[in-house]
């Protein structure tokens, strides 16, 4: 079912187009985190719109994803140059750089065990760092695959999306890796998270759907009114819902557990949403690449 709705929803800017806004995350000091992911910068904006912004790295490290971790910082991957990256609040960064050259790290979260997990696009692997720094990898039973975002799931594992083999995966604490194929061919899933309904939700950005997973591995697809308009990121709110971007539309969205799609145009064209979290204010904000941050008001 497709509802349509007008919302409330502001622009606060971050960056110009070229330092690119991408992840996003609540922080816990009250303030949603940013990856620039062309300046190579995390970017602290708080709700009311006031912004600071630091060095992650290198100019092209590429930040990606961040997410907050369990020592009160923030984590996040830089794909580029193959580091894990963490940020105090106050701006201190520290970098683990990863064992392998050209891993790709992207999707991280906190994990049940006090440590963070990420991805390794480029070499079929999950990773897990601790907070001082001490990594593990984990091989993929399959080749090629493209492991992309990755979150904490209901069942004290961790669930992520293997975007060019069209699977969600699931790790356990002690490495064991299970394979879910996803019911529609070339659906290339992307964004994951875990909500109050004890299962997975996922984006499928090439068939244009929403996907939800069991822990027993039964597989809902959700098709969206129009299939074309690249879900890439997506995060479940406390009510239960959770929200999408359609970057390929510049709509926001929000799926109900029944299924129920609504949707939300963005005020400003062609603004690229990407990554998508619930703030500190129960608000919906979006990183928007073009440079700006958005929030839809609850």
């Amino acid at each position: 079912m497709q509802q349509s709705a007008h919302s409330p929803i502001r622009e606060f800017p971050v960056a110009d187009a070229k330092a690119g806004p991408y992840g996003i995350t609540a922080g816990p000091d009250g303030a949603l985190w940013l990856t620039l992911v062309h300046s190579g910068e995390i970017a602290r904006l708080a709700v009311d719109g006031e912004l600071s912004r630091y060095p992650a790295g290198p100019a092209e490290c590429r930040p990606s994803i961040i997410t907050a971790g369990p020592d009160g910082a923030l984590w996040f991957t830089r794909s580029a140059d193959h580091h894990i990256g963490r940020i105090a609040t106050d701006g201190t960064l520290t970098a683990f750089a990863l064992p392998e050259s050209g891993s790709g790290p992207f999707g991280i979260c906190a994990g049940p065990d006090g440590a963070l997990w990420f991805t390794e696009m480029n070499t079929d692997r999950i990773g897990r760092v601790t907070t001082d720094g001490r990594i593990t990898h984990f091989p993929l039973p399959v080749q090629g695959a493209f492991p992309s975002m990755i979150t904490a799931g209901p069942d004290e594992a961790l669930w992520f999306t293997l975007n060019q083999a069209d699977a969600v995966g699931r790790i356990g604490l002690d490495g064991g890796v299970t394979l879910h194929q996803v019911p529609t061919a070339g659906a290339a899933p992307v964004g994951i998270a875990c909500g109050a309904d004890d299962a997975v939700w996922f984006v499928e950005i090439a068939a244009g759907q929403i996907g939800r997973i069991g822990v027993d591995g039964t597989i809902q697809e959700f098709p969206l009114p129009d299939r074309d308009v690249k879900p890439h990121a997506i995060a479940a709110a406390p009510s239960g819902e959770f929200w999408f971007t359609e970057w390929g539309a510049n709509r926001v969205g929000r799926v109900t557990p029944a299924g129920t799609i609504t949707e939300y145009d963005l005020p400003t064209p062609s603004s690229e949403p990407h990554g998508i979290a619930i703030g500190p204010d129960s608000a919906v904000w979006t990183a928007l690449e073009t440079g700006a941050a958005a929030r839809l008001a609850p």
